[in-house]
């Protein structure tokens, strides 16, 4: 099929739906998952599917008006993601391309790569260069736990087939973070990758001092122990301490992630597809990893980031915490700690509509 495709229309529904396993961390609680959905139809039939997830609900309603204010400029122009996100910047000079902006930018070009994915009648990894025959390592990513309940949930994932996990850290005193880890350690053993996740709660010293007291659990990464912004405090962090640090599911677009990577911020880096500006953001974000030499591993958006972690030449671990499957009719499969990434055009999402007409708010 050609895949010259040309914007119709761009439809955008609001969901909000059940998590089957809230998310509790040191900077806030994420008890349902507020979903917009994006059906980008094209003059020659094919029609591409993206959603953002946005995190609270305060943010539903100023995203999904910011989409609906974009359809306008971009029925009948072409669905090139390069042409696309043209029109958009040149929408958002005088107010900037992040926060809302950023999210409802990188949803449209989602939307984009899956039409051109379909029209291709390709995976959107063979469409980007990859291909899905190899395993593609993922860890399991959790909450914040109470230290008794930390083996019960771990051994929950240890049976799901998981090699590796991630809980959240930052409890009000370090001695519970020391015992949480402990716990979970013992869980885990020896030849699961253990990760912990302070979602910036922390200022530098304190930072400091936790990870230090935690050397001794052989943590893979501690991530986002101080503001997402304070690239300086996280590159004194990263110097002062022995475990590796994870950062990127706040960088808000490839510049972003250049002046982290430029102030020596982490040791690995995991870009948040919607945040980094979609599939077109997340390729340059791969090929600055690349130069890097620094692990790449995923933020949300398990579906998509599936794909993308496929052609990312650093790629390191795909994390797995699910926030849409309640309005998927495929939602992503995991089998012994890997992700089966689906074989059909695409980005493999498609809706299960009775579900989107129950949640639809």
């Amino acid at each position: 099929m050609n895949q010259e495709l040309t914007i119709s229309a761009i439809n955008f529904t609001a969901a909000v739906v059940p998590l089957d396993r809230p998310v509790h961390t040191a900077s806030g609680s994420v008890e349902v998952s507020p979903l917009i959905l994006i059906d980008l139809l094209t003059e020659e039939g094919v029609t591409g599917h993206a959603y953002l997830f946005c995190y609270t609900p305060l943010a539903h309603k100023p995203v999904f008006e910011t989409l609906l204010n974009l359809e306008p400029l971009l029925i009948g122009q072409k669905a090139d993601p390069v042409n696309v996100r043209k029109i958009l910047d040149g929408a958002f000079r005088l107010v900037g391309d992040q926060g809302f902006a950023g999210m409802a930018v990188a949803g449209i070009d989602m939307a984009c790569w899956d039409a051109l994915a379909r029209a291709a009648e390709l995976p959107l990894n063979r469409l980007l260069g990859g291909n899905n025959s190899s395993p593609l390592a993922t860890y399991d990513s959790l909450g914040m736990i109470a230290p008794d309940n930390i083996e019960s949930v771990l051994q929950e994932t240890l049976d799901a087939g998981f090699k590796a996990v991630k809980i959240k850290l930052g409890f009000p005193d370090v001695a519970t973070d020391i015992e949480v880890v402990r716990r979970g350690r013992a869980v885990l053993g020896d030849d699961v990758d253990f990760m912990v996740d302070y979602n910036q709660s922390l200022r530098a010293p304190e930072a400091i001092s936790r990870i230090q007291k935690l050397s001794e659990f052989d943590l893979l990464w501690i991530e986002e122990p101080v503001l997402a912004t304070a690239h300086e405090d996280s590159a004194t962090v990263r110097s002062s301490v022995n475990t590796a640090i994870q950062l990127g599911e706040n960088w808000w677009g490839p510049a972003d992630m250049k002046l982290s990577l430029d102030y020596g911020a982490s040791d690995f880096v995991m870009p948040d597809v919607m945040k980094i500006g979609g599939v077109s953001g997340w390729k340059k974000a791969a090929a600055m990893a690349e130069a890097e030499g620094l692990p790449m591993s995923s933020h949300l958006f398990c579906e998509i980031s599936a794909h993308l972690m496929l052609v990312t030449p650093t790629r390191h671990y795909l994390e797995y915490l699910d926030v849409a499957s309640a309005v998927l009719q495929s939602p992503l499969q995991i089998e012994d700690g890997a992700a089966i990434v689906p074989d059909r055009p695409g980005s493999g999402l498609e809706w299960d509509l009775d579900a989107v007409k129950h949640y639809q708010v």
